[in-house]
């Protein structure tokens, strides 16, 4: 294959990538921009009442399933895919939406529904704390945007109108990342 045939080839593959991508990064830059002008989102908290002498091993092999019976015993419907065990609290994600924690203390096992407005779920999504498939799809965002990054430079730099351009800019973006970098 030519020169032209494979920059040809690479620009509508980019093309295609960056489409499919695009809907996640504008997630991305939205929470990520948001949280960092300090909007950083809330939730709604609220008590949630456990049956009497309700009890837990956090460090069960089957927590999950103990969970699911503590609910059902307590009479809460709620449906969670996995937990995540922060030592005397446990979060039953995804925390993208309405979710519980459970906590040990001193007293007994207590539980809390929080639910999140819409910028705490985009930040909980951003971060990887959504729903599998979703996480799924971050995982193949990720896959595509080495493609998108790597057949750009590759495009750029089979181009002869372009080649000066890619280079001096992949350069200053490489020298700006290790300063950045080497200060953090």
């Amino acid at each position: 294959m030519n020169a032209l045939k494979t920059r040809k080839l690479l620009v509508n593959l980019h093309l295609i990538f960056a489409g499919l991508m695009a809907p996640a990064f504008l997630l991305v830059a939205i929470s990520g921009g948001l949280y960092l002008i300090n909007i950083k989102g809330t939730t709604t908290e609220t008590p949630v009442t456990l049956s009497d002498g309700a009890q837990l091993d956090f460090s069960s092999e089957t927590l999950d399933a103990d969970v699911r019976t503590l609910l059902a015993q307590s009479g809460i419907d709620h449906k969670f895919e996995y937990t995540r065990n922060r030592g005397q609290a446990i979060d039953l994600r995804p925390t993208s939406r309405t979710y519980l924690t459970i906590s040990q203390t001193e007293g007994g096992l207590t539980a809390t529904r929080y639910k999140p407005n819409l910028q705490k779920s985009m930040i909980e999504l951003h971060k990887g704390h959504g729903p599998s498939l979703f996480k799924l799809y971050q995982k193949f965002v990720a896959i595509l945007l080495i493609g998108v990054v790597l057949g750009g430079v590759l495009v750029g730099l089979l181009a002869k109108a372009y080649r000066g351009k890619t280079i001096a800019s992949l350069a200053a973006g490489t020298v700006l990342f290790l300063i950045l970098a080497l200060l953090a």
